[in-house]
């Protein structure tokens, strides 16, 4: 199983499977990790076997850039307010 989450530390790294579980309806893979030492548990939809991603989901820049347009309109709007008053 590969690690396909953007900002998980073993991105685009494959770890081997000891067994999977369901916590809180959520399917998770228990992986093992440096050599056998420690274990980690990763929902299903952070690995290549969960759901394909949205094609037009909004990314970080996105959401900044959205972000950016709603403080600007918002300001031109108080502005607007103001001079009306």
């Amino acid at each position: 199983m590969v690690v396909t989450h953007p900002f998980h530390p073993f991105t685009g790294q494959e770890l081997p499977v000891l067994f999977t579980a369901r916590i809180k309806g959520v399917l998770v893979f228990v992986c093992e990790i440096e050599g056998g030492k420690r274990r980690i548990s990763l929902p299903q939809s952070w690995t290549d076997r969960g759901p394909e991603a949205i094609a037009n989901r909004f990314a970080v820049d996105g959401l900044t850039a959205a972000r950016t347009l709603v403080d600007a309109l918002t300001a031109r709007l108080r502005l607007s307010d103001g001079d009306e008053e």
